[in-house]
This record gives C-alpha cells, sequence and structure tokens, in this order.
C-alpha cells in the first residue's frame, strides 16, 4: 500500500505532467507496476509498453501450458525445466515472466455461517508455549470450547493435548456452562478423528463414549477448511489478545484460576459478535433454554495404563516413579491417574495412593511401603541368622527362649552372637553360651567375658579378627567343629605305620 498522496502525485504527473509510467516510477523510487495499478484504479489505461524479442519467446508456449496443469509449481523449478530444453537467458527476466503469466487463483467466496441457539459448539486447542515444573519442561495448551450462538468461551489450560486431557476439557466446559450443545465441531486432530477416507469417518472410541454420556453429535469439519469452525478460531485470538499478553505464568492452578474469573467477567459483558445489542450473558441466557440438561453424573476421564513393576517396589507413570508395597514386584498393575492424584490397582484393589507429580524423575514415596520393604530385609537378615546359629551353635536356642522370656531384643543379640562365632568359632561360643545361660548372663558382654576367660585357662591368644566378605553364601556357611583328639590320634597311627 502507498499514501494517498503519492496515489495523487501519479495521476498528476501523468495526466497532466504528461510524465511516462517509467519516468513516474523512476522519480517517486517507486515500481512502475504500481504506477500502473494505480492508473489503472483511477480509470486511466496507460498504453503498454511495446514488447521486444526475447529469448524466451520460443518456450513460452511449454511454460504456459505446464502452469496451465500445474499452477503452483516454482519459478525456479521450471527455470530448470526450459534450461534443460535449450533457453540460455537469465533467471530474473524469467521468473518476472513467470510471475505476469501465472494463473491467478480465483478468490473463495464464504457464506456467512448462522446458527440456532443451543445447536453448536466448536472446540479447539491453542498451544502457549512451555512451563518449566521442577526439572521437567511440559508443554502449555489451552482447551477452548465456545457456544456457537452465544460465544460464551470456556477455557482451562492442561500440559499437553493428550486425549485424557481433551475429554477432561470437555467435562469441565459442560459442568462450567450447566449444559450441552447438541453439536460440537472439531478439527480433524486424532483426539476426535482417528482416521478419514472422504466421508467415511473413524472417530475416536473414547470421544464417542463422552458424546454417548452427554448425548451430543461430534463433527469434524472438512480437511483444510479451519474457516468452518471460525468463531472458535476467533476465540483464540481474542483469548490470546486480552487474557495472554503481558501475562506472566506463575503455575498452571494460579493460570486456570485467572483464566476461569476471566471467562466469568470480562469475556461474558463483552458484546456479542454479530448481535451488538446483546452481551454475551444475554445472549446465553436466550440459549439456554434450548441446551441440553447435564447427565447425573460426570463422565470418568481419568487416565489408564497398564504398567510392569520391577525389581524395585516402584512403577513408573509420566516421567516420574511411583511406590507401591514391596510384595507387588514383578507384577504388572493399572495406574488410574487423575491431574490431582495416582492410583494403583491390583484388579479392583487400591494398592498405593500418591499426589501427582508433574515433575520430571521425581521419586514419589509412600512411608509405609518404604518402612515395610525395610522391615521385611531386616526379619529376613535375622532369619538367616538365626538358621546359622541353629547350626552351628544349638545352645544357642535355650539362650534364645530365655532371652525372650525377659522381654530382651533378639535381633540384638543375634547380631552380637554372629560376631562372637567369626571371632571364636563354633565350639568355643557353644560353650559359652551353655555356661552363661546356666548363670543366668543373657547379654553379649557376660558371654564375651566367659569366652576371653576359656582362652586364658587353654593359653590360647586372642581371637584374630576375621572380615568375611558381605556375602550371604560366605557368611552363612555352617562349618561344623570336630574334635581335635580325633587328629592326634590319625597323627600317630600314621607315624606307626611308617616306623614299621
Amino acid at each position: 500500500m502507498i499514501p494517498k498522496e503519492t496515489e495523487a502525485t501519479i495521476v498528476r504527473l501523468f495526466h497532466v505532467e504528461q510524465w511516462k509510467v517509467g519516468t513516474i516510477a523512476k522519480q517517486l523510487t517507486i515500481h512502475h507496476e504500481t504506477v500502473r495499478r494505480v492508473l489503472k484504479q483511477n480509470g486511466i489505461v496507460p498504453p503498454e509498453r511495446q514488447h521486444k524479442a526475447s529469448k524466451l519467446d520460443p518456450y513460452m508456449p511449454f511454460v504456459m501450458e505446464t502452469l496451465g496443469k500445474y499452477p503452483k509449481l516454482t519459478a525456479s523449478r521450471l527455470y530448470t525445466m526450459v534450461r534443460e530444453r535449450g533457453y540460455s537467458g537469465g533467471y530474473d527476466h524469467f521468473r518476472f515472466m513467470v510471475r505476469r503469466v501465472r494463473p491467478r487463483p480465483v478468490p473463495e467466496a464464504y457464506l456467512r455461517v448462522r446458527t440456532l441457539p443451543g445447536e453448536q459448539a466448536q472446540v479447539d486447542w491453542a498451544h502457549c508455549g512451555k512451563l518449566k515444573i521442577g526439572n521437567a519442561e511440559r508443554r502449555l495448551l489451552a482447551f477452548v470450547m465456545v457456544l456457537s450462538y452465544s460465544r460464551r468461551i470456556f477455557v482451562r489450560f492442561y500440559l499437553g493435548d493428550a486425549t485424557d486431557n481433551f475429554l477432561r476439557g470437555h467435562v469441565a466446559a459442560f459442568e462450567s456452562f450447566g449444559c450441552v450443545p447438541r453439536v460440537c465441531l472439531y478439527d480433524n486432530l486424532k483426539s476426535a478423528v482417528l482416521e478419514r477416507r472422504c466421508d467415511a469417518i473413524h472417530f475416536n472410541p473414547t470421544l464417542l463414549a463422552l458424546a454417548n454420556h452427554y448425548r451430543f453429535e461430534p463433527k469434524p469439519v472438512a480437511v483444510a477448511r479451519g474457516n468452518e469452525k471460525g468463531r472458535v478460531e476467533r476465540a483464540i485470538r481474542y483469548l490470546r489478545s486480552a487474557f495472554l499478553a503481558g501475562r506472566e505464568i506463575v503455575d498452571l492452578d494460579t493460570l486456570n484460576a485467572q483464566v476461569q474469573a476471566w471467562c466469568e467477567s470480562e469475556a461474558r459483558t463483552r458484546n456479542c459478535p454479530g448481535v451488538e445489542q446483546m452481551t454475551v450473558a444475554q445472549a446465553f441466557s436466550e440459549e439456554l433454554a434450548k441446551l441440553l440438561p447435564l447427565p447425573a453424573d460426570a463422565f470418568a476421564a481419568d487416565e489408564r495404563l497398564a504398567v510392569k513393576v520391577g525389581k524395585t517396589p516402584y512403577v513408573r507413570f509420566d516421567l516420574n516413579d511411583y511406590s507401591v508395597p514391596f510384595i507387588h514386584v514383578r507384577k504388572t498393575l493399572q495406574v488410574l491417574a487423575s491431574l490431582e492424584t495416582v492410583r494403583i490397582l491390583d484388579g479392583a484393589t487400591v494398592v498405593a495412593t500418591h499426589t501427582r507429580s508433574f515433575d520430571k524423575g521425581a521419586q514419589v514415596e509412600d512411608p509405609d511401603h518404604v518402612a515395610g520393604l525395610v522391615a521385611a530385609k531386616q526379619q529376613a537378615r535375622q532369619s538367616r541368622g538365626l538358621d546359622r546359629l541353629h547350626h552351628a551353635v544349638p545352645a544357642s536356642q535355650a539362650m534364645f527362649m530365655a532371652l525372650a522370656a525377659r522381654g530382651g531384643n533378639i535381633g540384638a543379640m543375634t547380631s552380637a552372637l554372629l560376631n562372637l562365632l567369626d571371632a571364636y568359632g563354633a565350639e568355643a561360643l557353644n560353650k559359652a553360651v551353655i555356661e552363661a545361660t546356666e548363670a543366668g548372663v543373657l547379654h553379649k558382654a557376660g558371654i564375651q567375658q566367659v569366652l576371653d576367660r576359656h582362652a586364658h585357662e587353654r593359653h590360647m591368644p586372642p581371637p584374630v579378627a576375621v572380615r568375611l566378605p558381605n556375602d550371604p553364601r560366605v557368611r552363612d556357611i555352617v562349618v561344623r567343629p570336630h574334635a581335635l583328639e580325633l587328629y592326634d590320634s590319625v597323627g600317630r597311627g600314621g607315624v606307626e605305620e611308617n616306623v614299621s
């Protein structure tokens, strides 16, 4: 566009001063085609420039024929084709000529669509950038539904455009309106249409379940016909300019609270587009009687996913780990998640409930799950220790019974006896335990004292501390002791044989 003053100057110079088109273009530093366009708009037809012979002339029939078949073919591709056929001219002149002869598409005219009250709502997603939550960077999208007659808007922000969020948006919108439109109009997104062949449409089964619950008809627009849902497109532009522009996003909950207040105030009190004498709120009051009533219960739009529990008692869901009781390891469980909670089920039984995290790599734990695993591990270690003492130190059973009668700590005593077993051996410890039990000395220090006294009486050196690897296959090996007199007798017998 050029200023009106420049247009007036072009007309005056051509009509009064008798300047040529090229002279006007050069003096006003504008393109000569712009000068010709301004003159034609003012009813002045400038003389056509005399055609000069060009290297392209022999190839123009080919160019015209090719553009007739393929009107969107690029000038660069056409240039390559004519070069292969012998054209030796420059590219700039060729591109200029192609622009002049390329067929212009016929502008399409659109009818203004009018809808009846309560008849239709239009639905779409609006991409709003990304939101940082802990270590995760989540896509932020706005679910937008607008009633076509009254132009009442509902907006709810979600972290992603998954089908579950698409369904949640419908449920929240219907609850906000307090009613349901007869038809919901969609683009051909996967949450609505899985596959389409002309008029044969394969709807998403979850959307059909939602439509059946609320008794509305899902209807997609024609392919590449976004103009058919122009009301929601304009509502999204209005959302961006009147609400999102210049707004600092703190967190998702705050943003949704703000947009809900905006929808109930500014967006409802504005004039209804197309019916300037009414506000959106007044048009909605007129439309309300024509909308369908809500069913008795809301549609369950929770996410459901089968998950495998590995060797650790956690399940992975939406980039985070959630704990389960340790008895469910190596099982396949079901996750049932809303925007607030994550429930984990074994069949129909809920085995864990957690607050949902939208972070990345977070480990969400129930303290009872961790404590249960720790207790089970401790009990297992204690059981292995008791089993080893049962075989190596038989007298320990009587001592444990006496200790239990007193209310003593069997676990601590088990650990103490295992350490003494490694240091003094099974035979010495068995004798010391018998003596200590008979004397009623049921603690480690008393048994240690008996062991030291026996070693002193036998003129034995102090025990050498043996450090075994932390491997139950080594630590839990039971070696049965034998009387040393047998080895002495075997040794004497062998010597006598050799002497004789």
